[in-house]
């Protein structure tokens, strides 16, 4: 989907609520097309950013698991480092 929602449920801590929205604000964006909306369609661009975050918020409330939260910090680490890696590539170039 989009690269800049990240996984919030079952961290330790808890995801926050600008997280949620965060979340929400990046989805409805994909979904408009929209960085930032018209002010004509601002309103209804706002209302879906918080019932979006309403239902995220909702949904990461009432998911269960039986595996122990992922350290935030812990898997921070993990990520830039697989971005390091995955940016580091210099392209090949081909000289004929």
């Amino acid at each position: 989907m989009c690269r800049n929602i990240k996984t919030l449920f079952n961290f330790d801590p808890p995801a926050t609520d600008d997280e949620i929205h965060d979340a929400a604000l990046q989805f409805v964006r994909k979904l408009s097309g929209a960085n930032k909306p018209s002010k004509r369609n601002e309103d209804v661009f706002d209302l879906a950013v918080e019932r979006i975050a309403a239902a995220a918020k909702q949904l990461l409330v009432s998911l269960e698991t039986t595996q122990p939260p992922k350290d935030r910090e812990e898997e921070a680490v993990k990520a830039r480092a697989r971005s390091a890696q995955r940016f580091s590539k210099q392209p090949e170039i081909v000289f004929e």
